[in-house]
């Protein structure tokens, strides 16, 4: 059977630095930090201060604010995105066969804030507790897709894919595939995330899991850098349209990019920490070249997974000079959570649309708050340090990898039309 060609067709994006494509884009290539105190609930009590919050958003700019209530924010968020993408993709819904459009969403964790809420309210509700009727779905992760669907009446292939933060990425990799193999013609993927709340802090704090640089938030996320002290929580949404290829050009689509693999592997190690010597993340970038049928020397940028965590980053560096060899020296690498934070289940969908870009305005997106060289990190690898880099980028790769050794990795491609 011969798979069928899937390209990326339209973008959308909600991030603590940008909250559309282009303002998001504007951050990455201006080396925007987005991160600042907390402004959601009372810090006092909390190890961590600091996260990357969305800035300048109101919902009811997007959402009847009726409607945005029976939502918890990792579901309005990927609303919005959704919308944008399918604009910029500029799909005529009416003239879509819509039993051939899917929606395959990512979410790490779902409604946690909904969640905490509720059972703190239930706890304070003495002898008749009386929970919110939309309690259930607003938490469950699978709603957000739901939510698009039902929106746009799309009928086809529906579910979320959750792995931590490998969980967009996942859903790219399910889109492509169930593309390539003819089951829809157009699918909304992508991921979002919510979990900047007393219960989301509190509970990667306890893993030691965050930094804790609160007199120097903005600089907090340093990925590579040797005195990086763990990951920024961060919060948004990322979409993509994917298409089939045929399909994309007999509309007469704007194509952004081919994708052109997707690769999975498991570190089989620990539930949080990364196998110290990066096996899986090795083992994932080469089931994603093996599977979009390419050498690793036709890579040009990879967004690193990247968190700014002690063991994280040393095991990924060693995994990319390990299946790259010299030519990983070649490669311009990045991680644009230095400026984004952490979106979790979010991350894969977002630097997606970041290795995209890079791609399009051959530009890559720095490694910003770089200072101090880690002895552990080969210091000839490009990382793209403190500011962008100019370069043709026909090929891009984008790693993610999720607690419980869960790890995902996307190859896109300048579109041959």
């Amino acid at each position: 059977m011969e798979l069928k060609r899937v390209v990326v067709t339209g973008l959308g994006a909600l991030t603590p630095i940008g909250n559309n494509v282009s303002a998001y884009w504007s951050g990455l290539t201006n080396g925007i930090s987005g991160a600042a105190p907390i402004t959601y609930f009372d810090i006092s009590k909390h190890k961590t201060t600091f996260a990357c919050e969305l800035k300048n958003f109101k919902v009811e700019d997007f959402i009847d604010r009726k409607e945005a209530r029976k939502m918890d924010r990792f579901t309005q968020y990927a609303m919005v995105v959704a919308d944008e993408a399918i604009t910029d993709a500029k799909l005529e819904i009416d003239k879509l066969d819509k039993d051939r459009v899917g929606v395959i969403w990512g979410a790490g964790i779902g409604g946690i804030e909904t969640f905490q809420n509720e059972m703190i309210d239930f706890c304070k509700g003495g002898h008749t507790p009386r929970f919110n009727p939309f309690f259930i779905p607003k938490l469950i992760a699978d709603i957000a897709p739901g939510y698009i669907s039902i929106k746009y009446g799309f009928r086809g292939l529906n579910f979320t894919t959750v792995s931590a933060c490998a969980s967009s990425s996942n859903a790219i990799i399910d889109a492509l595939n169930y593309i390539r193999l003819g089951y829809a013609d157009i699918i909304v993927t992508g991921g979002s995330e919510a979990a900047i709340t007393e219960a989301g802090m509190g509970g990667f704090n306890s893993l030691h899991a965050l930094s804790t640089r609160n007199e120097d938030p903005a600089s907090a996320s340093r990925p590579f850098d040797k005195n990086r002290d763990g990951f920024v929580m961060g919060e948004g949404a990322g979409a993509l349209i994917l298409e089939d290829y045929d399909h994309a050009v007999k509309r007469g689509a704007t194509i952004y990019a081919e994708v052109i693999g997707g690769g999975l592997s498991a570190d089989a190690h620990h539930i949080t920490a990364p196998h110290p010597e990066g096996l899986g993340a090795k083992n994932v970038m080469l089931n994603c070249l093996k599977d979009a049928k390419i050498a690793p020397e036709e890579v040009d940028a990879i967004n690193m997974h990247g968190t700014s965590t002690p063991l994280g980053d040393v095991a990924e560096s060693k995994a990319v000079k390990d299946v790259f060899g010299a030519h990983a020296y070649n490669i311009n690498i990045n991680s644009t959570k230095s400026m984004t934070g952490h979106l979790l289940g979010a991350a894969g969908a977002v630097e997606a649309i970041a290795s995209i870009l890079a791609m399009k305005y051959s530009i890559v997106p720095p490694t910003i708050n770089f200072s101090t060289p880690d002895e552990q990190i080969d210091p000839k690898l490009n990382f793209t340090f403190n500011k962008a880099q100019h370069r043709e980028v026909k090929v891009a790769m984008s790693n993610t990898f999720g607690f419980g050794g869960h790890n995902a990795c996307l190859l896109f491609k300048k579109i041959d039309l």
